[in-house]
């Protein structure tokens, strides 16, 4: 965990998130600033800086994170299918677009048109 980290406030309860999902290794909550009619933040419990920090070690981790976007979606509305679907978005780094410096998955979906912005900033 990191003192001034937004993402791990929320965490430790410290500021408050409309919280959609949580385990002993992840937390999902929405975003504050929706690009989509569905848009969460999956976002690991430990403190990662990005995706450019991620080493072969993390693998398990990650694969266990990937492996919650698509129940993480369904439960909160994306539709299924071929007609249905979600976004998933890692914005990493400062070119990259990633304003928060704590890894997190944008999980984005509902219908169309959405707001505008091809990939969000957080």
């Amino acid at each position: 965990m990191s003192e001034n980290c937004l993402f791990c406030r929320i965490i430790k309860k410290e500021i408050p998130a409309d919280v959609v999902y949580e385990d002993d290794e992840f937390i999902v909550f929405k975003d504050i600033n929706p690009a989509a009619p569905i848009h969460l933040l999956l976002v690991p419990k430990h403190h990662v800086v990005s995706l450019q920090d991620i080493i072969p070690s993390d693998s398990e981790w990650l694969g266990r994170m990937m492996s919650l976007v698509p129940k993480i979606a369904l439960e909160n509305g994306c539709a299924p299918g071929p007609s249905g679907g979600f976004r998933l978005v890692a914005n990493s780094g400062a070119h990259g677009g990633q304003e928060v410096g704590h890894l997190h998955f944008h999980i984005m979906g509902g219908p169309r048109p959405w707001s505008g912005r091809a990939a969000p900033n957080a």
